[in-house]
């Protein structure tokens, strides 16, 4: 998407919003007007821009296609809800925990709150739907919502339903790059214990 916007950028381009099957373009259209000097309307003119830009592209490629590897401690104390997927799928914990491990998740959206990456396709043995009423979720935890995983980037009320816990900090509004995560990166999780997660942890407050 940075890539895009930096080939396609136009005076008046404000922002670009991803979603799962849609791109947002927020356009100022009195600077578009101003300084283009157009005979049509603004709106023609961004979607002229857009309509060229698609059809010369050959093929679609993603910005950020690499593979991120984040580490996911799966223990009781981070897992609330990990016993009663296991349950409810006559799975056991550690059967849970090994289809979970078994794909690469692709960063499909951004949102809900600063860093908070949809990722997908969940295995279909281990699907839930959210849960009917939200609860407090510490930051870091790795959740399930029917198709889709993803980890909560900040203390929020939440109902995905919560296996595990990540020490990486995926939002830090002090860093220069405050999101760790982008729309289109490839994310593959790797299990560690309680021991691993408080040393990296720690390693992340100095």
């Amino acid at each position: 998407m940075q890539a895009w916007i930096e080939k396609h950028a136009f005076e008046g381009l404000k922002d670009t919003i991803v979603g799962y099957s849609s791109l947002s373009i927020l356009y100022d259209p009195v600077t578009i007007l101003r300084k283009q000097k157009l005979k049509s309307t603004a709106y023609e003119f961004v979607k002229s821009i857009l309509e060229s830009s698609f059809s010369a592209s050959l093929e679609l490629k993603s910005d950020n296609g690499s593979e991120i590897h984040l580490p996911v401690c799966y223990d009781e104390m981070f897992a609330p809800d990990l016993a009663s997927i296991a349950a409810s799928k006559n799975f056991d914990r550690e059967d849970v925990i090994n289809i979970h491990l078994s794909r690469v998740y692709r960063v499909y959206m951004m949102g809900f709150l600063p860093g908070f990456a949809y990722m997908g396709d969940v295995d279909e043995r281990i699907q839930l739907p959210r849960k009917d009423k939200p609860e407090n979720v510490t930051a870091g935890s790795v959740g399930i919502a029917n198709a889709q995983t993803g980890i909560y980037p900040l203390d929020s009320p939440g109902g995905w339903q919560i296996i595990g816990r990540t020490p990486v900090k995926l939002f830090n509004p002090q860093a220069i790059q405050p999101v760790k995560l982008k729309s289109g990166q490839f994310i593959r999780f790797h299990r560690i214990s309680t021991a691993e997660f408080e040393e990296i942890s720690i390693s992340q407050m100095f």
